[in-house]
């Protein structure tokens, strides 16, 4: 299995628009971070988690040819506004593309895209095939089994997956114990690093250490980062063994 970071940035991305921090300033490559998704690819299926704003531009920047599913970890505009630029898939694959997401946050997909939803259809509207995840029980995409973790973002329930080795969590401050312990095992496992003050929904980077420690997990990947967490670089040298940041490109192999 092979996962791409097609985003690694916070909900309005880095370099911020307007600002003049050495964050946003940097030419590092590790310092522009589009809105949070990854590519997840076997033998047997193609799938990304999350649809963001860029989301037309990292399947053209990841090369992504296939797509068989799209996976949601919660409604909110930075995971679901680029939902529309699946019709490419639509028109080479010649099938709807499969949408993975709790009824709470195909409610928001039917608010946002209320066309694709419509009685009245049209040449062109994006094809789609709605599941429903019950976040309490695993559900499996082409073979490949997918865990839910339920987490808090402030009140709003979100999921994380656990997907073999691999686990992906983000836009969470709160994990409860039950949840943290179906991230035991992992050899990979991301969370949301905001940045180092106190937010209300996200985990500060110090918060995001604490948790990763407490998994075991051998190598933790920081993302949903702010560019008030600091330059790329400098940030990961300071941190422990075994955390890094990801950035926006990162592959990892399982």
């Amino acid at each position: 299995m092979k996962v791409t970071f097609l985003g690694t940035g916070t909900s309005q991305g880095v370099p911020f628009i307007g600002c003049d921090c050495e964050v946003c300033r940097s030419a590092n490559h590790k310092d522009k971070r589009l809105r949070c998704a990854v590519w997840i690819q076997t033998d047997d299926v193609s799938i990304v988690i999350d649809s963001g704003p860029d989301f037309r531009y990292q399947m053209l920047r990841a090369g992504v040819r296939k797509l068989d599913a799209i996976v949601f970890t919660h409604g909110h505009k930075d995971h679901v506004a680029g939902l529309d630029d699946i019709r490419p898939y639509n028109f080479f694959e010649k099938k709807p593309v499969a949408v993975y997401a709790t009824q709470e946050t195909q409610e928001a997909l039917k608010r946002e895209f209320s066309y694709i939803f419509s009685d009245i259809t049209y040449p062109g509207i994006p094809q789609i095939t709605m599941h429903i995840i019950n976040g309490d029980e695993p559900f499996v995409i082409n073979g490949l089994e997918i865990v839910p973790i339920k987490v808090l973002h402030y009140k709003l329930e979100v999921l994380g997956f656990r997907i073999g080795d691999f686990t992906y969590i983000t836009d969470a401050n709160y994990i409860a114990i039950d949840q943290l312990a179906k991230v035991v095992g992992s050899k990979a496992f991301v969370l949301n690093a905001l940045r180092n003050e106190p937010h209300i929904s996200h985990f500060t980077l110090k918060e995001a250490i604490s948790v990763g420690r407490d998994t075991g997990v051998p190598d933790v990947y920081f993302t949903h980062i702010s560019h008030q967490l600091g330059l790329h670089d400098s940030v990961t040298q300071a941190l422990p063994k075994g955390m890094h940041l990801a950035y926006d490109g990162l592959e990892l192999h399982f």
